[in-house]
């Protein structure tokens, strides 16, 4: 199982997540996909969580779930080609976890949110 290191803590992560390198945003059921699904933007802002050692998490890459950042299996329905990321810390942190689905370093957020495409874009259920 690959480990990431972390500057605060390991991350481990955790069968049927998706690495996802740049552009990397779907891991399809069926093996194919005639088009890369794009995650939904959830929130336009990170969420800062406190994360427990070895709690196992499953951080929402689709932005249907209505428990963000975390998933509640939305994405079954909503975005049945996206999985969540799942992942485990081997100590326990606070951290800002993603909210606009556009990170380059899922779970965790690197500012994407600010760029103006996100910015500028509707949320789901939002007029």
């Amino acid at each position: 199982m690959p480990a990431l290191q972390s500057p605060a803590a390991l991350v481990t992560l955790v069968s049927g997540a998706c690495a996802r390198a740049a552009g990397c945003w779907v891991r399809s059921s069926s093996g194919t996909s005639a088009s890369p699904s794009r995650p939904a933007i959830a929130a336009k802002h990170p969420y800062q969580v406190d994360l427990k050692a070895g709690k196992r998490y499953a951080w929402c890459a689709c932005g249907h779930s209505k428990k963000q950042p975390f998933c509640d299996g939305s994405h079954k329905t909503a975005a049945p080609d996206l999985s969540p990321l799942r992942f485990q810390l081997e100590e326990a942190k606070s951290a800002w976890l993603c909210g606009c689905k556009h990170t380059k370093s899922p779970p965790y957020c690197d500012g994407t949110h600010k760029e103006e495409f996100i910015q500028k874009a509707e949320l789901p259920g939002q007029p």
